[in-house]
């Protein structure tokens, strides 16, 4: 029951949690406006495809995917420089698929400072918590900041069909 309660009152403590919840809510109101603009803009059917029913799981998997690599980056690099360090050809495809993904999300400047912001909200979480002295392992952490963001978005994006014509 003490544990619960303690669950409960976290934001309150870690305000960093709100603020990342509101920056779900944000990015699920933003995504839900920007779909059928895509939509629209679409010229082939791979741009039709993108901007419609893949829209939100790519949009979703790469806020999981920030928030993965921000709650575990000792893990993560630890497991890179072990692959590269394998092969040549390995540390090539790494290094080109990097430098292809970083080159896209700069192409693409409001991708990126989304994902920038994400990422900052999601390392002042962290913070926060080392703070409260509460340090779970980085596989709890990223699990429970990746459904914390993701029920943001489900907010945003509901919160956004409730109000129709308000927000437009």
């Amino acid at each position: 029951m003490r544990a619960a309660l303690h669950l409960l009152v976290l934001p309150l403590r870690a305000p960093m949690l709100l603020v990342l919840l509101l920056l779900g809510i944000y990015l699920g109101l933003h995504w839900t406006d920007v779909q059928p603009v895509l939509l629209a803009q679409a010229g082939t059917p791979k741009d039709e495809l993108l901007a419609g029913p893949a829209f939100w799981p790519l949009q979703c998997l790469q806020a999981v995917l920030v928030v993965v690599i921000c709650t575990m980056p000792d893990l993560l690099l630890r497991e890179l420089s072990l692959l590269m360090a394998s092969s040549k050809a390995l540390t090539l495809v790494v290094t080109l698929l990097a430098v292809i993904t970083g080159g896209l999300y700069l192409l693409h400047l409001a991708v990126f400072s989304e994902v920038l912001v994400l990422a900052s909200a999601v390392l002042l979480v962290r913070l926060d918590l080392v703070r409260l002295r509460m340090v779970p392992p980085p596989v709890v952490t990223a699990l429970g900041l990746s459904v914390w963001i993701l029920l943001g978005i489900a907010l945003g994006h509901g919160l956004h069909d409730s109000l129709g014509a308000y927000v437009d």
